[in-house]
């Protein structure tokens, strides 16, 4: 199951389902975050849409993508979670996992423009795969963490480094405006299976960056949720940004910044590819 928000016809959001290279209006769901919070109630309900031969369908490349959930009650970013990338930082790995907010209001979708703040000179991209929530949830065990997770989606960990670290506090340098592309839908864990084996991948410019997989985590998906949980409840739709591998701006010899009118494309596997543009502010 693939669920997207899309601009619908009276210019208003619409949670979907995609299939294939068709989407269906998830009928009764304002929103995907509308359709998480139902549980079981809102699968059964997707299932029946998919099995419907005559749901109305919408060929996927009519339609304006949105992020996934627009708004997302938290996304919560790994640090240094790849061993190369916490070296290259020049960081060492922490017993716990590093865990920092980037503000929902910077979340933007697939194909739309990331702006450079004027008071940065040193935006860097981060190719991450992420986590959604599908219930709520407290203390939960690593052995239990599966069942609440509906699925993962892609995000770009877009982060001011200049801003992020002149403190030891980072969520700021990572909270400018559009500095949280996340897309260009959530995949569900069924179809996604391991987690843990994709292959993950950041161009810029046609140049390949980035290029690792996720077997490569330092804290997996169940511990990162097993020790974000034991310290605040998740909510369904809060989001998990698992953390960049290598090959980051700020690792590379001369270190290598983001530039005006350059295109990201952040891959996946078995998710997708989310596309993003830059432009000054």
């Amino acid at each position: 199951m693939k669920l997207v928000t899309y601009v619908g016809d009276k210019g208003a959001a619409v949670a979907g389902l995609q299939i294939g290279e068709e989407v269906i209006a998830l009928e009764g769901y304002a929103t995907v975050l509308e359709f998480l919070e139902a549980g079981q109630k809102g699968i059964a309900a997707a299932e029946k849409l998919i099995a419907d031969k005559n749901a109305k369908r919408t060929p996927l490349a009519s339609l304006k993508l949105l992020a996934p959930i627009p708004k997302p009650p938290r996304v919560f970013a790994i640090g240094l979670n790849y061993q190369v990338h916490a070296i290259e930082s020049k960081f060492d790995v922490q017993a716990v996992p590093t865990v920092f907010l980037k503000l929902s209001e910077t979340v933007v979708g697939p194909d739309v423009d990331v702006i450079l703040p004027k008071s940065s000179t040193q935006v860097d991209y981060e190719a991450e795969m992420a986590v959604v929530i599908g219930k709520a949830g407290y203390r939960i065990s690593a052995a239990d963490a599966d069942e609440y997770i509906f699925g993962y989606t892609i995000c770009n960990d877009v982060s001011a480094r200049d801003v992020q670290l002149a403190t030891t506090q980072w969520s700021m340098g990572k909270s400018f405006p559009t500095f949280t592309p996340i897309g260009p839908c959530i995949v569900s864990k069924d179809e996604v299976g391991d987690a843990h084996d994709l292959d993950i991948t950041c161009d810029v410019s046609g140049e390949r960056l980035q290029d690792s997989n996720t077997s490569l985590l330092i804290f997996r998906v169940p511990q990162l949720i097993e020790y974000i949980s034991s310290i605040t409840p998740l909510l369904a739709g809060d989001i998990i940004s698992t953390g960049t591998p290598p090959g980051v701006g700020l690792g590379r010899t001369p270190q290598r910044w983001l530039k005006p009118e350059e295109e990201m494309v952040v891959t996946v596997e078995k998710i997708g590819s989310l596309r993003n543009k830059t432009v000054a502010e």
